[in-house]
């Protein structure tokens, strides 16, 4: 029988590196629109993640900037399967994030000299397709089948 995690449960949990899905309300009559992104959290804190804003990434952009508010999932898909959601608002779009923002979210799933040279990368084209979200957690759901 599942449990539902206590406030250290779920926010060590959620501070891992785990891949998070984001769920954001659509457009045009068309479901949410679900995506796997990288993300940082500090228990206590707000989630940032990046995606761009050209592209296929462009839509993902616009409907987070436009709704305000989504929701983000990760779990333990081996057993104990364990998941925490939070229905979050978003505070926060920079659309020039620093080298450093970038590198330590990408630093949680690459070793740390590559993922600083994505964001290198990045700012070197100097193009302005990355957008930092932040998002401050308002609901949390979760469940520990451990």
């Amino acid at each position: 029988m599942a449990r539902t995690m206590t406030t250290s449960e779920r926010e060590n949990f959620l501070a891992q590196p785990h891949i998070g899905v984001l769920s954001v309300t659509s457009d045009d009559d068309r479901p949410p629109l679900t995506v796997p992104v990288w993300y940082a959290y500090q228990p206590g804190g707000n989630i940032t993640f990046f995606t761009g804003s050209e592209g296929r990434k462009a839509r993902k952009t616009t409907l987070l900037e436009r709704a305000g508010r989504l929701s983000f999932c990760v779990q333990n898909p081996e057993p104990p399967y364990r998941y925490v959601t939070v229905e979050g608002t978003v505070i926060g779009a920079d659309r020039s994030p620093s080298v450093e923002d970038v590198a330590a979210i990408a630093g949680r799933y690459l070793p740390a000299d590559v993922a600083r040279g994505l964001a290198e990368n990045e700012a070197a084209n100097d193009t302005g397709t990355l957008v930092l979200f932040t998002v401050r957690p308002d609901r949390w759901l979760s469940a520990d089948f451990g």
